[in-house]
């Protein structure tokens, strides 16, 4: 008797649990039998479309015009039914199709919060463009000099032998032997005894010839890089001197030589014996890509910085922008020129270059981050307040330092979403493809297809 008695009780508990969940949990209602019928009862509208009301609710209630496809939002029905994959269909509001503007969507102050919207409103503001490279050093070109000889000889007395030494304007490079040279400087000692002698004269015509002699033989020395200075020397001694020292015209540094032993080599006019650069300007030679190209001008400044040389900055400016571009990589040399007037730049160094160009002024701009590009059209959301945000496809113009500027499609003022903004234009567009199919909802609405929708499942009705 104990034992009935037990299984009795504990078979009352189990069935009152049963029970208790059948009535918590609104799917099981679909399969309870219609006790007043007698028999196994359909899901209501209500049930089927997770409590949505019917298109038969009460006053007060919102209207339902029909119900979408939670899939495919192009499928429709006019009664709450489920699809292939048991899925519910979504009911459409009377008041949601027709309210907002095309692209707009609104979305529950606590979602906009949970999911971090940013905003900030559209500005008009001038759009820099930074252009960063490397460029190498190298000498100025027009600071360049080579040292030759306009006449036949032979060089002595060799003061620079190395490449790479330093040299000041007037310095001696070597004294050279050269027989026209000697040839000339006895006609011009001549030319000058002669003027000297006819300057007392009483025909005054014998006594300018005589001083034109000696012009021109002073000015043939001169043709032949005689220095002033060398030619008052010869006036003082009165005397022809075996050979004259070959001097520097710049200041700068020896970057070739033609051989490591000049003294005594035999030279001809035109012969090129040094190279001298003068390191008091120096170029910088970068490449710039070319979508890079239309933003830069001769004179824009160029700020350069040495890996060696940490936290101090030269300025320059461009100098010349080449003709051409380099086929294979694509790029185009910029010479920028720099000012060295302590000699600290030299060449083959690499410096880190930087082009601050203005590529846009007083135009509207948006943050790069606030603009989705799809390939075809680029949108994006603007922020109308309370929850509402409204997708703008707008057209753009240049961008740079992070920014885009909006050519048509906003306006200034309007607040611009920074972050969150994919989730918002996904759900703006399917907004968009409902308010489409509610727009001939007075028509032929798609009915879904015996694939599309799933009958309700009915369950036997049981006997107690």
């Amino acid at each position: 008797m104990s034992k009935a008695l037990l299984f009795g009780v504990g078979g009352v508990l189990i069935g009152a649990a049963v029970v208790a969940v059948t009535l918590l949990n609104p799917l099981a209602w679909a399969w309870m039998p219609d006790f007043g019928a007698g028999g196994a009862a359909p899901m209501s509208a209500e049930s089927m479309s997770d409590g949505a009301p019917s298109a038969s609710s009460g006053a007060g209630e919102r209207e339902v015009l029909f119900w979408r496809a939670p899939m495919d939002p192009t499928i429709t029905s006019p009664t709450p039914v489920k699809d292939a994959m048991g899925m519910d269909y979504v009911p459409v509001y009377a008041d949601d199709a027709d309210s907002p503007p095309a692209g707009t969507v609104r979305i529950d102050p606590t979602f906009v919060q949970n999911i971090g919207v940013q905003s900030e409103p559209v500005q008009r503001v001038d759009i820099p463009f930074t252009i960063r490279t490397l460029g190498t050093l190298t000498y100025a070109d027009d600071a360049m000099t080579w040292i030759n000889t306009k006449y036949e000889g032979w060089i002595e007395n060799v003061g620079v032998n190395y490449v790479g030494e330093p040299v000041t304007q007037g310095q001696t490079l070597f004294e050279i032997y050269s027989p026209q040279l000697v040839t000339t400087q006895k006609e011009y000692l001549q030319a000058v005894d002669y003027a000297e002698r006819m300057a007392g004269t009483s025909y005054p015509d014998i006594a300018a010839r005589a001083r034109a002699l000696v012009a021109s033989s002073r000015e043939r020395l001169g043709y032949w890089d005689i220095t002033e200075a060398q030619i008052h020397q010869i006036e003082e001694l009165g005397a022809t001197r075996r050979t004259l020292a070959v001097t520097s015209p710049v200041e700068g540094i020896v970057v070739e030589k033609m051989d490591q032993a000049l003294e005594g080599m035999h030279v001809m006019p035109g012969m090129n014996l040094y190279k001298l650069a003068d390191l008091s300007t120096i170029w910088v030679e970068v490449e710039i890509f070319e979508n890079q190209v239309p933003w830069l001008r001769i004179g824009q400044e160029a700020t350069v910085e040495l890996p060696y040389t940490p936290g101090r900055v030269y300025t320059g400016r461009i100098r010349y922008l080449y003709p051409f571009f380099n086929a294979r990589t694509r790029t185009m040399k910029v010479s920028i020129e720099l000012q060295n007037p302590d000699r600290q730049l030299r060449a083959d160094m690499y410096a880190n270059v930087t082009l601050e160009v203005p590529s846009a002024r007083d135009v509207l701009a948006v943050p790069q981050e606030a603009v989705i590009r799809s390939g075809t059209r680029d949108v994006v959301i603007l922020d109308r307040g309370m929850g509402t945000f409204e997708a703008k496809e707008v057209t753009l113009g240049v961008n740079g330092s992070g920014l885009w500027e909006v050519t048509d499609g906003i306006v200034e003022g309007d607040r611009v979403v920074l972050s969150a903004q994919f989730l918002i234009d996904s759900e703006s567009s399917l907004t968009e493809a409902i308010r489409k199919v509610s727009s001939s909802a007075g028509g032929d609405r798609d009915q879904p297809s015996a694939e599309d929708v799933a009958p309700a499942a009915v369950a036997p009705g049981h006997q107690h």
